[in-house]
């Protein structure tokens, strides 16, 4: 065993020494592809991690902590009503207007809840895939009958593909079934009113905080004046939170609002000091959430409100170095795309704009496959699927591509293989990209 982990360690040593030996680095695409890598990791901290990330992790600590089992199983367990439990789970999306890799600290805690594998997969694909915004912002852009069949698909594909993981792992859901006939629901220590006003708050706050900028020429609609006024209806959802961190969790009202008077000057400090309007909002978002952290911590009023953060600091440790590995190799491979600019990575753009014209078999395994392996932040993968059909991207591949890119991701198949294994990730993925597939061959054939 000494003898296998020592001849292990050289391995790695002479693969490190030969990488670094052969290093091309007088080739312009393996630099290009750098500068890509170290662009979309700098983005991604900038506009996901703060925002996006943090949050949802709080958000699964409150299922994880607050959230009974009883009440998982109840709506997703083994032994859950299969149409109440796939309908929640596949309109999970329109409520939660997440991406491919904010899902993931929500997907671990319902799995570890006693989810049933089928209900849990449902939740995981619809989370992303049915996130209204984008459904707006896909109409709007990229025409009616592609918001549409962008629905429908995205609908159906939650509930088939999750009853298909239930399916081929039926052995291991009737254990599941016949463990939770066993399980005694503890009483609920609130009602559940009160929890969902916690966790509902701390959504929305996540909802509105990310809410993307509408279009260049738009001055006019509901979607401008929401994120004209986006950081206004944040910050009464903060006050709301506030309250609930009061009334619901009995936190001392004192150290409420010594955490709410410190994260409103760090706004007022922010716009002062901060020139880059980008970055602004990251610095009270940050304060508020360590100060959040804090009080619970020390609170010695209930035990569970210390372990709500502990929680999350748990996701935060099993999710976030598996993200940052996938982003890196995403950046590398397929390059950064967003805000307008594209640097392309080892794969050339151009390639795959090329590969995924027309409306052929090939042309919508590809797009499937490509966009479930490449990052698409929230609403991103809307102008930047703009610009491939403006290249030649056949209206099947596009829509092949919106149902499995927003949804996968490199780095979100990394962390779903910790939480659920190699195998079934691999059945995942392959369900996801094939369905993609056929839907883009339907969808191109009809349009």
């Amino acid at each position: 065993m000494e003898l296998k982990k020592e001849i292990k360690t050289l391995m790695w040593i002479i693969a490190v020494f030969v990488f670094a030996f052969f290093m091309p680095i007088e080739s312009a695409r393996f630099n290009t592809a750098l500068a890509a890598t170290l662009d979309l990791v700098k983005w991604y901290a900038r506009e996901h991690v703060i925002l996006c990330l943090l949050p949802a992790f709080f958000i699964a600590g409150v299922i994880s902590v607050f959230v009974s089992q009883g009440s998982v199983i109840k709506y997703f367990g083994a032994n859950a009503k299969k149409w109440l439990a796939y309908t929640v789970a596949a309109v999970s999306g329109t409520i939660l207007a997440v991406c491919s890799c904010t899902i993931l600290p929500l997907f671990s805690s319902i799995h570890k809840r006693g989810a049933g594998l089928g209900p849990a997969i449902a939740f995981l694909y619809s989370g992303p895939a049915i996130n209204i915004l984008a459904i707006i912002l896909t109409a709007r852009i990229l025409g009616f009958e592609m918001g549409v069949a962008r629905v429908i698909g995205a609908v159906s594909f939650s509930v088939i593909i999750g009853w298909i993981m239930a399916l081929i792992y039926r052995k291991e859901e009737l254990q599941k079934k016949a463990d939770q006939m066993n399980i005694v629901a503890a009483p609920e220590k609130r009602p559940m009113w009160k929890t969902m006003t916690h966790f509902f708050t701390l959504v929305l706050i996540l909802v509105f905080a990310n809410w993307g900028s509408p279009a260049a020429n738009d001055t006019s609609s509901a979607w401008y004046y929401i994120f004209s006024y986006k950081w206004y209806i944040t910050g009464f959802f903060s006050l709301v939170l506030a309250w609930s961190l009061v009334r619901i969790l009995k936190i001392k009202w004192q150290w409420v609002l010594a955490a709410a008077v410190v994260t409103i000057i760090s706004v007022f400090l922010s716009n002062a000091f901060i020139e880059s309007a980008k970055i602004r909002p990251l610095v009270p978002m940050v304060v508020g959430l360590v100060a959040l952290s804090i009080i619970t911590l020390l609170d010695k009023q209930d035990e569970e409100n210390r372990e709500w953060t502990l929680s999350t600091w748990g996701f935060a440790k099993q999710i976030i170095p598996l993200l940052g590995i996938g982003v890196v190799i995403a950046g590398f491979l397929l390059g950064s795309t967003h805000d307008g600019q594209s640097i392309a990575g080892i794969i050339p753009n151009d390639w795959i704009a090329k590969l995924v014209g027309g409306n052929s078999i090939f042309s919508n395994l590809f797009a499937s496959f490509v966009g479930a392996f490449m990052y698409f932040a929230t609403l991103t993968e809307v102008p930047i699927l703009q610009g491939l059909i403006a290249s030649g991207m056949g209206k099947g591949p596009a829509l092949a591509l919106l149902l499995a890119g927003p949804s996968l991701s490199l780095p979100n198949m990394l962390v779903i293989r910790g939480i659920i294994g190699t195998r079934k990730t691999v059945v995942y993925v392959s369900l996801v990209v094939v369905m993609a597939t056929i839907s883009g061959l339907i969808y191109g054939a009809i349009f």
